[in-house]
């Protein structure tokens, strides 16, 4: 501890200093009265601001910030709405495990639980969506709650963790002490997996005929991409992804079949069928992805590694599970493999085959746009809203410019208004590299005021809006289930979305035919702001379903 670190001052300058020493570039924030100390010190700060249009945006930015760069990304609200605003941001990066900290400010402590102007029991609303949250009661608890908040974030499983501090413990002096050391006793993540359990794996791997491989969002957390590949390639087994785990291996690697479960590729599905023995590394086994609990049990037998113990065996039985880093986890089991394995095992060739590609190009359709788009093999970070864009997405952008965990999309809540605000701060995390946003009338609608944003800051972004009228994904699903009634889908053709973003600074052109479309996709790339290319679609053309029994 050093002496001449130790210093009085406001909560809100504790703050300011103690992000600093956790090396915090960028805050996405709103202000609100209570949370206005905070901004005083902000002002002079080094510390970059960015005042979003709406705090569901702020949370949704430092996702897209986190995502893109592998840091803690921070958002900043107010009291009472500026906090509950966040509340949709917050769950989507729980569910995809995304860390993120969000500060939100709080009413005087003389005044919690009065009902008072602008209060709300934020602590309370975020305990099933945070793994860690803390009313802050004192100035003095600012160093240590903030140092383990950035811990949290990103240790074992990433995800968010939220901070609550009241305005007069912003303004109240405490001691800055930068050298308090922080130890959570009874919490310490799994990193290595168990030795017997690897031994185990590699024994029932060696002996299989038809060994598959699911990578999902874990083997990018994780940075796993080589020792997966190492371990296909030992095997020949091919590697198939779930949602989250797009982009865990490059798209041209020659054992990537593509996306399993509700809306994969046929190959992939026939991969699992055959399979014998399914690895699954850093997939929870989400309903999309497996479809039918029942039937997928039955198929094979499984070997789950999961740094989360919640989510092994959380939803399908496993014959072998495997707590811990999915990075470490496949080193050792490679290495055992080549160790005690190595004359057991005849690697198969590469699956003969491209990946599945749209052929119909001429009509104006989703998937035939997302095909032109991949075609020129950006070297791009590409995000996503949710809806039938968001799948299109995942089965046919294929480019070999699309580095690991440079697919961007809410996977497990689905959160409709992602995709704008995880786009631009993806664009702060990482300026050197174009961002392209993939979205729906519907999404884009929910966040469209952060066009204001991206012209405010100058982040340039390429949107590709596929404008069907419709909010297509619920247009499918009363199609399929509800007898082609279909209710509250469509939307009147009343907007014009290339005129709103001329009018928050920016610009675009809408296109009607895949000519027009690719003409101002390259309009859009020599741009240097943020340009929407409206894409008026023609066709209501639905994802197919997969089954195991197709």
């Amino acid at each position: 501890m050093s002496p001449k670190r130790k210093k009085r001052m406001t909560g809100a300058r504790i703050l300011y200093n103690v992000l600093m020493e956790e090396g915090v570039d960028v805050i996405f924030g709103y202000p609100g009265g209570a949370n206005l100390p905070f901004y005083d010190v902000l002002c002079d700060s080094n510390i970059r601001h960015i005042l979003v249009r709406h705090e569901q945006a702020a949370a949704h930015m430092a996702d897209g910030y986190a995502r893109a760069s592998g840091r803690v990304g921070v958002c900043l609200a107010t009291s009472g709405p500026g906090a509950t605003n966040l509340v949709t941001g917050i769950a989507t990066a729980y569910l995809d495990s995304s860390p993120i900290v969000a500060i939100t400010g709080q009413v005087e402590r003389r005044f919690i639980g009065t009902d008072a102007f602008q209060e709300v029991d934020i602590v309370g609303i975020t305990i099933p969506i945070t793994k860690h949250n803390q009313h802050i009661m004192t100035a003095g608890e600012i160093v240590p709650a903030v140092k383990t908040a950035f811990w949290l974030a990103k240790a074992g499983r990433p995800g968010p963790v939220l901070l609550d501090i009241p305005r007069d413990v912003l303004l109240e002096e405490a001691v800055y002490d930068p050298d308090v050391v922080v130890t959570l006793e009874g919490y310490n993540p799994i990193i290595s997996g168990h030795s017997g359990q690897i031994k185990r794996a590699a024994k029932l791997l060696s002996g299989a005929k038809n060994p598959v491989i699911v990578a999902g969002g874990g083997v990018i957390r994780s940075g796993a991409t080589d020792e997966l590949i190492r371990l296909s390639q030992l095997l020949g087994a091919p590697v198939l992804t779930t949602l989250m785990g797009k982009s865990a291996v490059p798209p041209d690697y020659p054992y990537y079949l593509g996306m399993i479960g509700m809306h994969g590729t046929s190959r992939a599905m026939e991969a699992v069928k055959r399979a014998d023995v399914i690895v699954a590394a850093g997939a929870r086994f989400g309903d999309r992805a497996v479809l039918s609990y029942d039937a997928f049990e039955k198929m094979a037998k499984f070997i789950q590694i999961d740094i989360d113990p919640a989510e092994i065996e959380k939803t399908v039985e496993v014959d072998i599970p495997i707590v811990g880093d999915a990075g470490k986890i496949l080193e050792e089991l490679n290495n055992r493999l080549e160790k005690d394995h190595a004359n057991d095992i005849t690697a198969k060739p590469p699956p003969t085959g491209e990946l599945e590609r749209y052929e119909q190009t001429e009509t104006m359709g989703i998937p035939a746009a997302i095909e032109l788009l991949s075609k020129k093999n950006l070297d791009a970070v590409v995000t996503t809203d949710v809806g039938r864009h968001q799948i299109w997405a995942a089965k046919y952008y294929q480019s070999t410019g699309l580095d690991t965990g440079m697919f961007i999309t809410s996977g497990g809540l689905g959160t409709m208004g992602f995709g704008l605000p995880a786009s631009l701060g993806a664009k702060v995390a990482r300026p050197d590299k174009r961002v392209i946003l993939i979205t729906g009338d519907g999404s884009f609608m929910m966040n469209i005021q952060e066009l204001a944003t991206s012209s405010h800051y100058d982040l340039p972004v390429l949107v590709l809006l596929m404008n069907d009228h419709h909010l297509g994904m619920i247009r499918q699903l009363q199609d399929a289930f509800y007898d082609a009634k279909y209710m509250a889908c469509e939307f009147p053709e009343n907007v014009d979305f290339v005129a709103a973003a001329r009018a928050m600074g920016l610009d675009g052109r809408r296109v009607t035919s895949i000519d027009q479309l690719d003409d101002a996709i390259e309009e859009g790339l020599r741009s240097k702001h943020t340009f929407v290319v409206e894409c008026l679609i023609d066709s209501q053309e639905n994802i197919p379903y997969r089954t195991y029994e197709d």
